[in-house]
């Protein structure tokens, strides 16, 4: 069982994690051990995950999700399939983390106050002089 917070708790069926070859640079060793680890995830087909969170996490995943609704996370950062293994589901618990918190509420559209109003074209006339006063210095010759 994996915790994500107080409500959500995904069962270990729910997340597929397979070994892989990793890239990059590594010479020979990368070319004979598999420590990358791919993490797979069914966000639309969870039966613990609420809507909301799924539409959030779908939002969330962005390319990393399939045609199909998984999300796969690659985590390659170390050279031990076990800290990968450890990066990839704190990855994951992240994301889930962070779509199971409630959308910030809308914006309430405020107006300036009239002092405010005020002193904003009070700067401007005040600017407006000082550029006014840069001209060319005519004497009386």
């Amino acid at each position: 069982m994996i915790e994500v917070n107080s409500h959500i708790v995904l069962g270990d069926d729910e997340v597929q994690l397979r070994a892989v070859r990793a890239s990059g640079p590594g010479g020979q060793h990368v070319n004979k051990v598999s420590t990358a680890i791919e993490l797979r995830f069914d966000v639309r087909g969870s039966p613990t995950l609420p809507d909301r969170v799924k539409h959030r996490m779908e939002y969330l995943a962005g390319s990393r999700l399939t045609l199909e609704g998984v999300l796969v996370l690659v985590a390659q950062e170390y050279r031990s399939q076990e800290m990968n293994r450890q990066a990839a589901v704190d990855r994951l618990l992240g994301m889930l983390r962070k779509a199971a918190e409630p959308p910030p509420p809308p914006r309430k559209k405020t107006k300036p106050s009239r002092a405010a109003k005020q002193r904003r074209v009070d700067a401007k006339t005040r600017r407006g002089g000082i550029k006014a006063k840069r001209g060319r210095v005519r004497g009386e010759d």
